[in-house]
């Protein structure tokens, strides 16, 4: 049986991490199946968003420990979990999706679960998340992309505190520095997660896709070149804004009608 299953939902790709008797810790044979399963979605090219979740009790607990203290030397450790996963030992985490992606989770988001998270543009969490990087404790590193992604989602002070001193934060305190998008009542982040995947979806596609390119990439470069590069992504979707503005001009859309998700 997967230890990942892949459903399509509307316009969404659903990719569940199964692994409940693990808190959904992800070994070697999960990571392979987190990667096939979004290989799939960006070849599906009638899924438009992917929500990657876990279950009621973890979102994801990281990377199974169990599996990597088999792993008894570092030669042994790097030809087992790194060498065969170039794309990141957790499946896909130095990889970005083309189109849209949001986590949805309840529970315990932590160590590289809280890395998984990260990769995705949206985070819906139920009031019983907790999310955080309590590997620190036991000296294992964060290697999924945490320590580059924490810092770009809540900025470097708040980054570099939750990356030093490996303490846990649960859902109010991760929505007010922005760790997460939403909160929802318990048991309803797929459900909501799902919602809002179908509202991305409404949306022209290669106007949206260009601006979420653009953001992604432009981040970090000077001023100067990032608006460059939205000037030229904007150029390719110059006639999509044209016929929108066309529409809105005609009457459609006004008063905020069909506005966000």
């Amino acid at each position: 049986m997967s230890k990942v299953s892949y459903e399509r939902v509307g316009a969404a790709a659903l990719l569940t991490i199964t692994r409940p008797e693990r808190r959904n810790a992800v070994d070697p044979e999960t990571a392979d199946a987190l990667l096939a399963g979004y290989e799939s979605f960006v070849a599906d090219d009638e899924a438009r968003v992917m929500v990657l979740t876990g279950d009621e009790q973890a979102f994801c607990a990281g990377a199974d420990l169990k599996s990597v203290t088999e792993a008894t030397t570092n030669e042994k450790l790097a030809a087992e979990w790194l060498a065969p996963r170039p794309h990141g030992p957790l499946g896909f985490t130095r990889l970005t999706s083309p189109k849209p992606t949001i986590a949805a989770i309840s529970g315990h988001a932590l160590a590289g679960g809280l890395e998984l998270a990260l990769w995705c543009d949206l985070r819906i969490g139920t009031e019983t998340a907790k999310l955080g990087f309590p590997e620190r404790r036991w000296g294992v590193p964060l290697i999924d992309g945490g320590t580059q992604r924490l810092p770009r989602v809540v900025g470097i002070g708040r980054g570099l505190d939750l990356i030093l001193s490996g303490r846990i934060v649960e859902a109010t305190e991760a929505l007010s520095i922005g760790l997460l998008t939403e909160v929802v009542a318990p048991g309803k982040h797929v459900e909501r997660s799902l919602e809002m995947a179908e509202g991305l979806a409404a949306f022209p596609q290669k106007t949206m896709l260009s601006d979420r390119r653009a953001a992604l990439e432009g981040f970090g470069l000077p001023l100067a070149e990032a608006l460059k590069l939205e000037a030229e992504l904007g150029a390719e979707s110059v006639a999509t804004g044209i016929e929108g503005a066309g529409r809105f001009a005609a009457g459609e859309g006004r008063g905020g009608e069909g506005a966000g998700v």
